[in-house]
């Protein structure tokens, strides 16, 4: 690194700033006045975060040293290794909160879905460097995609972690359209999420969208069996999820989609989670009650505050001006990582970039819905900012490796 002037260092100050932002939250979530009643194992989590912190600085540092095409040549490596700590894991690991994702290595717990996305991405985006075309007809190469982002996801899903696994499937759309994959096509791909997610809210409003959908498919790729395909498809969708919720869910199941429409509907159960999470945010007005004075973090009535809704802890205690300093952060991030990646015009970067972009605002997207009750929930943290050593260090090394991409983007078309 000879210029250092050339690094993206307003990367770096959104990825400090996120990360202080985080610390704040974890520290008044876990030190605040009633502490003291908290359990030893909670307490520590403010300085097991700090500490993953300082491994996390050290790991941005020296992946700036690392020749860019490592990333391409040692994909295949790294996504094999990661395939096989998470069949360990299901083998072997140790279970948190109901999801077998934490493969205990001495005294470290290692989350390896984690760790498998950072594989995957490479994977991928090697993968696909020589395919750039991907069109209706190079159907393989999609399918070859897919198949790639879909072994760790069935793991995932195995180790009964749905949020991470959604995270996963997330990346087959983004990741085929930026590769080439017409308009309707790509829309095609998230159209089962949308009709589904509304079908939950109402069956009327997934049919209309299924029907919406599909006039959208056919203006944008006027292929018949692809209109079929799609019109059958959201009827599919909106009838099975219909039967699921009136016959093949168990009654707790359909307690928290039945809470996720209707949080009064159990209060002192599904709802619970939903209508504190709301009150929490909405207790803290516009310039939120301060620091460590919220009564709904301090009580402990938000459950997991330090991580799925440490987003609550933010609104409660620094109002709507501190919620707003965080979306902000995060669509900064996206936005300069989305120019990155335009920047640069080695395929192998761009692919990489925009799936990590991908991954950050999936995180965002999910645990903001999930704390506002747009979304149900599902419990993904929020990055940089909630508690967790292996998602933060995780993060890190994809922000790490994009300023490598980033930095290198002139000399990386010549590096062999």
């Amino acid at each position: 690194m000879t210029n250092l002037r050339e690094l993206s260092w307003s990367l770096i100050g959104l990825w400090t700033s996120l990360i202080g932002v985080g610390l704040v939250a974890i520290y008044s979530a876990t030190q605040g006045p009633v502490a003291e009643f908290l359990p030893t194992y909670i307490q520590i989590n403010f300085y097991k975060q700090l500490i993953a912190f300082g491994i996390a600085i050290l790991l941005l540092i020296g992946l700036q040293f690392i020749n860019p095409r490592t990333f391409q040549e040692g994909s295949y490596i790294f996504y094999g290794i990661g395939i096989l700590l998470m069949i360990l894991t299901l083998l072997f690991g140790k279970e948190v909160n109901g999801a077998k994702s934490w493969l205990v290595i001495g005294p470290f717990n290692l989350q390896t879905s984690e760790l498998m996305k950072i594989a995957t991405v490479l994977a991928v985006a090697n993968y696909l460097t020589s395919r750039r075309n991907i069109s209706a007809e190079n159907i393989k190469s999609a399918l070859t995609t897919v198949l790639i982002i879909l072994v760790p996801t069935i793991l995932v899903i195995l180790q009964n972690d749905t949020g991470t696994a959604i995270i996963f499937a997330s990346l087959i759309p983004v990741i085929l359209f930026w590769s080439g994959l017409p308009y309707g096509i790509s829309l095609f791909i998230i159209s089962p999420a949308i009709i589904g997610y509304l079908t939950i809210i109402a069956w009327y409003w997934g049919l209309i969208a299924a029907v919406i959908l599909t006039l959208l498919i056919f203006m944008l790729q006027r292929r018949t069996w692809l209109t079929f395909a799609s019109f059958v498809t959201g009827i599919i969708i909106v009838i099975g999820i219909q039967v699921s919720l009136s016959q093949v869910l168990q009654p707790h199941q359909r307690a928290r989609i039945e809470a996720f429409t209707n949080p009064s509907f159990d209060p002192q159960g599904a709802g619970w989670n939903v209508i504190q999470a709301k009150t929490a945010i909405g207790s803290g007005g516009l310039y939120g009650k301060g620091f460590m004075q919220g009564t709904q973090t301090q009580l402990r009535f938000l459950p997991e505050q330090w991580t799925d809704f440490i987003f609550c802890v933010i609104g409660e205690e620094f109002g709507f001006l501190g919620t707003s300093f965080v979306i902000i952060l995060l669509l900064m991030l996206s936005i300069r990582l989305l120019k990155a990646a335009e920047a640069h015009k080695h395929p192998f970067a761009q692919l990489v970039i925009i799936s990590v972009t991908t991954i950050y605002f999936m995180h965002f997207f999910i645990n903001v819905g999930s704390a506002t009750a747009l979304l149900p929930v599902i419990g993904v943290p929020l990055p940089f900012i909630s508690y967790g050593g292996s998602a933060l260090i995780t993060n890190t090394i994809m922000l790490g490796i994009c300023l490598n991409l980033d930095f290198y983007k002139r000399q990386f078309s010549i590096y062999r």
